[in-house]
């Protein structure tokens, strides 16, 4: 299954959250993307962190998913598939955050599915599969 890892969980990986970890580890790295998106919202994050132990922390952390997670490439396909859940949702009268957007138009575009923990709010994008890592599984 071809996966596209939303915020929350890139986030839950840097904290190295059990269920999070072990969804990874049973999953071909083949099949596992971060958006840039996702990337900028984490950078931003840790930018807004007064210089601190606990910064440096988590940017060591963001660098070491940064080198190990490949990259969901952003292709007119995941453009078109941003425009169609924008214009979608919006006539729907639920509006979603442009970058929400452009994570959930990665793994439409890849026909992936989108890790996470965020399926209240994700479920109502069409054509989007979801899943949630936090939650353990066998």
């Amino acid at each position: 299954m071809k996966c596209v890892l939303d915020t929350n969980v890139v986030s839950a990986l840097m904290k190295g959250l059990p269920s999070a970890v072990a969804h990874l580890a049973r999953t071909s790295p083949a099949d596992v993307s971060v958006p840039q998106p996702v990337l900028a919202e984490i950078a931003y994050g840790i930018e807004r962190l007064p210089r601190s132990a606990r910064r440096t922390r988590l940017q060591e952390r963001f660098d070491l998913m940064k080198a190990e997670l490949p990259r969901a490439e952003w292709s007119d396909a995941v453009s078109e598939a941003f425009g169609r859940i924008k214009a979608t949702l919006e006539k729907r009268g639920q509006r979603i955050e442009d970058f929400d957007a452009a994570i959930a138009a990665h793994a439409v575009a890849a026909g992936a599915t989108l890790i996470t923990a965020n399926t209240a709010h994700m479920v109502r994008v069409p054509g989007l599969r979801v899943d949630d890592w936090s939650v353990n599984r066998p």
